[in-house]
């Protein structure tokens, strides 16, 4: 269970404030950080596929996929940590851990802890900040994991979204 409670943070979950694919991201990354994602997943009992070109294949080593020719087709990592609820890596570059999930699969309390234990255990794997920002509002975070105090926390105000 998170120490966020629905009824306080229900604006960030709501598709028609945030857009139904908010952004999260880990920055300052590398590709030994990609790797660390990659291993977690594969070690956590979830279910996943990996999916290049709209083909699903064996997971390679992130150094692998983040250097593929410009060019080359969309690499995307499904993950689904719960039932009902997929999560998207996007291992565009090393800089940043990008991906997406459905706000619309996390309604109510259990929506909130499905996705405040998804961040911690991302970024406790990492050591770093993992946060959440409405679609298209990169910069500007709304949640996220804060490795310090070794929890997810608000980075603003949900009455105010």
């Amino acid at each position: 269970m998170s120490n966020l409670l629905w009824d306080d943070v229900r604006n960030f979950f709501d598709p028609d404030l945030m857009g139904a694919l908010p952004d999260l991201s880990v920055a300052g990354t590398s590709v030994e950080d990609w790797q660390a994602v990659f291993d977690l997943i594969r070690s956590s009992g979830w279910a996943w596929e990996y999916v290049e070109g709209g083909v699903a294949g064996a997971l390679p080593l992130a150094a692998e996929v983040l250097t593929r020719p410009a060019d080359a087709e969309t690499a995307a990592l499904r993950v689904r940590p719960a039932p009902g609820v997929l999560v998207i890596f996007w291992p565009m570059a090393a800089e940043e851990i990008d991906f997406d999930v459905d706000l619309r699969e996390l309604q109510g309390q259990e929506g909130v802890d499905v996705l405040c234990r998804l961040l911690a255990v991302v970024g406790r794997r990492l050591g770093k900040p993992v946060v959440m920002t409405a679609g298209g509002d990169y910069g500007n975070p709304v949640l996220g994991f804060d490795p310090t105090a070794d929890r997810v926390v608000l980075m603003a105000d949900p009455q105010l979204v």
